[in-house]
C-alpha cells in the first residue's frame, strides 16, 4: 500500500512539473527555404598549393 501511495505522489509531482506536452510544431514552421546564389566557382576551385592544409593521414597523426 505504501508503494501505491508513493507512486501516486511521484505521478502527481511529475504531472505538476511537466503538466502537458508542448504545442505541436508544423513541418512548414520547422523548415526554411533559401535560394542559393551562384558562387562564381570560388568554393569549387582547386588550389593545389593550399591543399596540404586539408590533408589528413592517420599514420602521420600517430607519429608513425
Amino acid at each position: 500500500m505504501n508503494k501505491e501511495h508513493t507512486g501516486d505522489a511521484a505521478a502527481a509531482a511529475r504531472h505538476a512539473r511537466y503538466g502537458r506536452l508542448p504545442e505541436r510544431i508544423r513541418f512548414e514552421e520547422m523548415t526554411e527555404g533559401v535560394e542559393a546564389g551562384p558562387s562564381g566557382g570560388v568554393r569549387a576551385a582547386h588550389d593545389p598549393e593550399g591543399s596540404w592544409k586539408y590533408y589528413s593521414c592517420l599514420a602521420l597523426d600517430l607519429g608513425l
